[in-house]
């Protein structure tokens, strides 16, 4: 009877732990989701990051996207952007003239 009641407790923590598991990956995915559907909207500062462009003053849409980019989330791509080069065997980028 013990080994039972041990084997059933056991179970419930098997399932309790397989339930954690999946909120903390479905978070992480809804996460991603957010960071994808934010950085997509930068976008519209596209026009004032081109170098050589004349119009140097971000319209409202831009500052307004940059503004409602979570900071990990850019932080975390721009973190990533930079091992590219390094993944594809590439010498690193330098921004120093």
């Amino acid at each position: 009877m013990a080994a039972i009641k041990s084997m059933v407790s056991l179970s419930t923590k098997a399932a309790l732990l397989l339930l954690l598991i999946a909120v903390a990956v479905q978070t992480q995915m809804t996460h991603a989701q957010s960071c994808t559907s934010e950085l997509t909207n930068l976008n519209s500062c596209a026009p004032y990051v081109v170098p050589g462009v004349a119009t140097t003053t971000p319209s409202s849409d831009c500052c307004a996207a940059l503004q409602s980019v979570d900071r990990d989330c850019f932080c975390n791509t721009v973190r990533i952007a930079a091992r590219l080069p390094s993944q594809c065997n590439l010498p690193p980028l330098s921004c120093t003239p």
